[in-house]
């Protein structure tokens, strides 16, 4: 299994109910939900269970851009109607054979989703790209890491990166394992996080020239 997902590239994870952050698309989807359940709910957040039925339903029903249609849509092939416009509808025959072409066009609206969805990707990642600016980095190089700490709460002339750091290895996908030679610990980071150090020319003790800022003395006799 692995020699066949290393000859087409995939790069396989494994998720199970305990951790669902390894399915992006998991995340993504909890991620909706819990932007629509405070909508629904009373004001004390208490009854989100009640309505997590009726979430779950206007998100399969909802247009979705990257797919170009409503995951509803996908799996049954027509748009959802609600009872009361069910109840009004009496040509059932008509309604039979509109549904024999619905069911026959369902894996071309399949198709059409697959395609929508690659090329809506394909699109946020060129987007993403753009925003990235590429890095040189190599093996002993010294470079500065981001404090994310810092990035909501800190002082106007606090500097927001921590260092020089050693680059010890690079790895795949973007990770970068530096070393603190002060304390002597390796840990690794995201290569989005760091930047090269510039160490500026050494300085010669030849070269150097003492200044004194400090006002000379008066001669004695004089004011």
């Amino acid at each position: 299994m692995s020699s066949l997902l290393h000859k087409y590239g995939v790069v396989h994870r494994i998720a199970t109910a305990y951790h669902p952050q390894t399915n992006d698309q998991v995340e993504v989807f909890n991620r909706e939900i819990k932007k629509m359940l405070p909508k629904m709910t009373n004001p004390s957040r208490k009854d989100w269970s009640r309505l997590l039925e009726d979430t779950l339903w206007a998100h399969k029903t909802t247009y979705r851009t990257p797919l170009g249609m409503s995951p509803y849509w996908i799996v049954f092939g027509k748009t959802y109607h609600l009872h009361a416009i069910k109840q009004l509808q009496s040509g059932l025959y008509q309604a039979g054979e509109q549904r024999k072409f619905q069911l026959q066009e369902l894996d071309e609206l399949r198709l059409e989703a697959y395609e929508n969805s690659r090329i809506y990707k394909q699109k946020v990642k060129k987007f993403h790209d753009q925003q990235i600016l590429r890095k040189d980095l190599r093996v002993v190089q010294k470079v500065l890491l981001f404090n994310s700490r810092l990035k909501l709460i800190a002082g106007k002339l606090r500097s927001r990166w921590d260092g020089p750091f050693v680059i010890t290895n690079i790895f795949p996908y973007g990770v970068v394992q530096l070393k603190d030679e002060q304390i002597n610990n390796t840990f690794q980071v995201n290569g989005h996080q760091i930047k090269p150090f510039y160490e500026g020319p050494a300085s010669i003790a030849g070269d150097m020239e003492i200044v004194s800022l400090m006002e000379p003395a008066p001669p004695d006799g004089t004011t």
